[in-house]
């Protein structure tokens, strides 16, 4: 099954196609090309972007020997709202089934929808047994009193029509709306971290995402746009240097924890007026004075966000960057010191087998939206239910309305 994934980024889109059979995934192309056509998730020209992504498509049909008919596609966290919610009910010491659990779901907020919103997340995290709590199914078992813990993503609605205008205009099918914070986590975390729990942060050029997962399930999503970007023009405006410069000096110079030999290390850069031979002397201690700061803020808005959904009570202990912005010096160690928790830097999963080339974490978004499986993220039960019911005749009626009443 040829399955494609398509990330529009502020600095670059990506496409990429995928051959799944069975378990295993079959990279066939990833293609990625620079833009500037995207600004706080606003679409600055229109026509520019269209243009680009079309020669995007056609790049990566061309390398993947493939015709792209339908796509996934990332829809950034930006404005979005996460909502926990539960229903109850009381059993009385019966066998739980299905319609217990349809039953409880029909009378919770699951179907309330939003005109303003999209959903992208509605599904289960976890089930109370007689104040026992469980992360599977719990039919079969015997109980008295019966808990059921939603999460719900809902994504802004504006930007999600403009990109299905944009893939309407391409004549492409969309298969899945992701969540970035979702995709992300998908190319990043084993199995073994999303069992145990772990919040996984993409630091990209304009935006940060962050994804928790714990139990298998995916429990927290989040953007702001705060990126790298961001570091690369306080650099600019703190030395007062070209954006170029700034760029530069970040990449080779950069760090969030600074060295006494820092203060000694003369770096000359290139002024802001325009004049291609005039210098200025700074020392990398000045750098790393203006990049800490920002990271520093970043990494508080997060930590402070998981604190207002209380998921800080939950107390995992393990963190995991990737994006762009991971691959600056020092910042490991410093979202040590504010998560209080081990910390590693990841790149997309080794068992894709990927080329050298995309085998960056500044590609997790895009080689994510390949390995979402709707499935894995809603209430299968209550899906296939829909898809295999038949309007109910009169003689089936009071069953139906036992089911959903």
């Amino acid at each position: 099954m040829i399955k494609a994934g398509l990330n529009i980024g502020s600095s670059k889109i990506s496409c990429i196609v995928s051959d799944f059979k069975k378990d295993n995934v079959n990279i066939l192309s990833i293609s990625s090309i620079p833009t500037s056509e995207l600004k706080k998730n606003i679409i600055i020209n229109y026509d520019k972007l269209l243009s680009d992504i079309k020669k995007l498509i056609y790049e990566s049909e061309k390398n993947s020997q493939t015709k792209i008919n339908s796509i996934n596609i990332n829809i950034p966290a930006i404005d979005s709202i996460s909502d926990y919610y539960e229903s109850e009910t009381l059993i009385g010491d019966e066998k739980i089934s299905d319609l217990h659990l349809k039953k409880i779901i029909n009378q919770s907020k699951y179907f309330n929808k939003s005109n303003d919103y999209y959903e992208s997340i509605n599904n289960i995290i976890a089930y109370e047994l007689d104040n026992k709590t469980i992360f599977s199914n719990p039919v079969g078992n015997y109980t008295n009193f019966l808990k059921i813990y939603f999460y719900k993503l809902s994504l802004s609605n504006k930007y999600k029509n403009n990109i299905a205008n944009l893939v309407d205009d391409l004549k492409l099918n969309v298969d899945n709306y992701i969540p970035t914070p979702l995709s992300s986590s998908l190319a990043s975390l084993s199995n073994d971290e999303k069992n145990l729990g772990s919040i996984c942060i993409d630091l990209g050029h304009s935006s940060t995402s962050t994804a928790i997962f714990e139990n298998n399930n995916f429990i927290f999503g989040d953007s702001f746009l705060v990126g790298s970007n961001n570091v690369t023009n306080d650099i600019a405006r703190g030395v007062s240097t070209t954006l170029s410069s700034a760029e530069r000096l970040k990449t080779l110079y950069g760090s969030v924890i600074s060295s006494p030999s820092d203060e000694h290390e003369i770096i000359e850069i290139p002024k802001i007026s325009g004049e291609s031979d005039e210098f200025s002397q700074i020392n990398r201690s000045m750098i790393n004075s203006i990049i800490k700061p920002r990271i520093e803020e970043t990494l508080e808005i997060i930590w402070q966000r998981i604190k207002q959904n209380k998921l800080d009570n939950k107390k995992i202990k393990n963190v995991v960057l990737t994006g762009g912005g991971s691959q600056l010096e020092g910042i490991k160690e410093y979202a040590e010191i504010i998560f209080s928790s081990n910390v590693r830097l990841a790149k997309p999963l080794e068992s894709l087998n990927l080329e050298k080339n995309f085998l960056k974490p500044n590609f997790t978004d895009v080689i994510g939206t390949v390995l979402y499986d709707p499935s894995d993220f809603s209430i299968n039960f209550l899906k296939k239910d829909e898809k295999n019911k038949k309007k109910p005749g009169f003689s089936s009626f009071f069953a139906w309305l036992d089911q959903y009443i």
